[in-house]
């Protein structure tokens, strides 16, 4: 894992805010010590789940979109480390293996223009880099027998999360992705609009549930390709379930979980879906940050889960003062994830 920045012991210390009378989870989660083989580790260490960060940008820059998704890992992994260690969910059930080094990708795409046709091309073919950096580190931790929980980064990471775990499994999985859109967009070359299309075009994706589409940002194109391929792919839209009432929250996460548990699925989660959140695509109208707990919940509960995803949160372009708050929801959301999962 050469492209591999891992997590010390100093710095889950110099995250962690140590109190009396208290545990945090930084003083129990686990690291992959300096002299050990790190995929040996993984595998024969007590913790379920392992926390890799994804800190990038480069393909909502090469979808056209605002920059900022890097950020978001150093916020979640700051209050992850600050969560209470208690009976409800436990420290020592993680690893935080540590992020993929993007370093020398984002040091390149800076220099690029993406709204210049060639430079966009260039960013196109960066993406592609980190795709087999992250299926490569997705792999190992799956093939070990461990659950990753990958943080940060643009959506544009789902693909090497899909090719990752298909590999270790030796076929094809599922996903379901919640998300005011598809990214199952056209095949331009990679880019954060077009993870999932990509995955299924290449063999590594089965069935595909998209959780909430919104129906005014969705192309003609999109939805004519999504119909002709409903056998494999399927989605509901935000609108017809919190506007119009025409489906109910709860009945549509029972189909979807319908459509895919037959086979390991991965659970993606875009934070563009809740409104005000920092995000390349912010919205104001979207599920409740309490839905998408919910979500979190009834899908990490199946046996099947593979993987829970958390892209695009961007806490580098929300308000100086609270940029924290992504960081906070997203501890909530592994930590849902985590609870459930342990129940299943």
């Amino acid at each position: 894992m050469d492209n591999l920045i891992r997590f010390k012991q100093s710095d889950l210390a110099k995250i962690t805010n140590f109190r009396n009378g208290e545990i945090k989870f930084g003083e129990k989660m686990l690291i992959v010590p300096k002299d050990e083989n790190v995929f040996e580790f993984i595998k024969n260490c007590e913790a379920q789940f392992v926390i890799l960060g994804i800190p990038e940008d480069v393909g909502v820059r090469a979808n056209l979109g605002r920059a900022g998704a890097e950020s978001a890992w150093k916020s979640a992994i700051a209050s992850i480390a600050n969560i209470q260690h208690n009976k409800f969910c436990k420290g020592n059930s993680i690893l935080v293996l540590g992020q993929v080094d993007t370093s020398q990708e984002i040091e390149a795409a800076a220099l690029l223009d993406e709204n210049n046709p060639e430079d966009r091309k260039k960013l196109f073919k960066i993406v592609e880099q980190i795709d087999k950096e992250v299926s490569h580190i997705i792999f190992h931790i799956v093939k070990a027998g461990k659950t990753p929980i990958i943080i940060g980064g643009g959506h544009n990471n789902a693909y090497g999360n899909i090719k990752g775990t298909a590999l270790a499994k030796g076929k094809p999985i599922n996903a379901i992705n919640f998300d005011p859109h598809s990214d199952f967009r056209i095949l331009e070359g990679r880019h954060s609009g077009n993870g999932f299309s990509y995955a299924y075009d290449e063999g590594f994706l089965k069935n595909y549930f998209i959780f909430g589409l919104h129906e005014s940002y969705s192309s003609k194109n999109v939805l004519d390709n999504l119909k002709s391929l409903k056998d494999r792919v399927k989605y509901n839209t935000y609108d017809e379930i919190k506007i119009r009432s025409q489906k109910s929250f709860s009945q549509e996460l029972f189909q979807a979980l319908e459509f895919i548990k037959q086979e390991a699925f991965g659970i993606e989660i875009d934070l563009d879906a809740i409104p005000g959140i920092a995000s390349s695509a912010m919205t104001l109208s979207g599920f409740s940050v309490e839905e998408l707990r919910q979500f979190i919940h009834y899908f990490g509960n199946h046996k099947n889960a593979a993987y829970l995803h958390i892209c695009e949160g961007a806490p580098s372009l929300g308000e100086d003062k609270n940029n924290h708050l992504i960081g906070k929801l997203i501890g909530y959301l592994v930590t849902d994830f985590i609870k459930a999962y342990s129940t299943n």
